[in-house]
């Protein structure tokens, strides 16, 4: 009998083991309630929390491309959030901004605390690729997952400027009317952030798909 080839996407190698499949279940059981009591549905055309649900059904379903999708996302998006919670917790301010629900008590302090998924769950993504390797279709994936989220984003109030659809975190400003400035953000985090990312896992994670 020949060696079993655990390169292969259908080995064991490449798939999540059941309890990695399962704790993803019961956080989505636990998160999704909380953050849509406290910040309601809206909240969750946030690209980071389509992030964490994209992530859990990526592992339910051993999606090797929904994974890797969001490990290219997560990465700039978590640094980011960490940065600026960071900033505010020692400087008393907001770096680039993002994090203000973080610190406001109005909410319940278990709750906030979930938000610290920002930083576990690139960890875990960097696990997950370990595991079953990079797929080299994530860039394109994602890039498309964030254009279609920031034309959504666009339908929501504009005083909410949902992951940065109205106004840029940098100089506050609009690039234009609505199509313009959708198409600098989206080249701006493909280009900054998800394209150094997607070539940072191509380079040290096996590539597959």
């Amino acid at each position: 009998m020949p060696p079993r080839d655990t390169n292969h996407p259908s080995a064991p190698s490449a798939k999540f083991p059941p309890i990695a499949r399962w704790a993803a279940l019961l956080w989505m059981l636990l998160w999704a309630p909380a953050y849509w009591l406290s910040w309601g549905p809206i909240n969750f055309l946030h690209l980071c929390d389509i992030a964490v649900i994209l992530t859990c059904i990526g592992f339910w379903i051993n999606s090797r491309l929904l994974i890797s999708s969001q490990a290219v996302s997560t990465l700039f998006v978590g640094i980011a959030w960490a940065l600026d919670a960071g900033w505010q917790a020692v400087l008393g301010h907001h770096l680039i901004g993002g994090t203000e629900y973080l610190f406001d008590a109005s909410h319940p302090f278990w709750v906030r605390l979930l938000s610290f998924y920002h930083i576990a769950i690139v960890i875990v993504l960097l696990w997950a690729l370990r595991r079953v390797g990079y797929d080299g279709r994530a860039f394109a994936l994602q890039t498309a997952i964030a254009l279609a989220t920031l034309a959504a984003s666009r339908l929501t109030p504009p005083a909410m400027n949902l992951n940065y659809a109205f106004t840029d975190p940098f100089f506050h400003r609009a690039w234009g009317p609505a199509p313009a400035h959708v198409a600098v953000t989206i080249i701006f985090v493909a280009v900054v952030g998800y394209l150094p990312t997607h070539l940072f896992f191509a380079k040290f994670f096996p590539q597959r798909g």
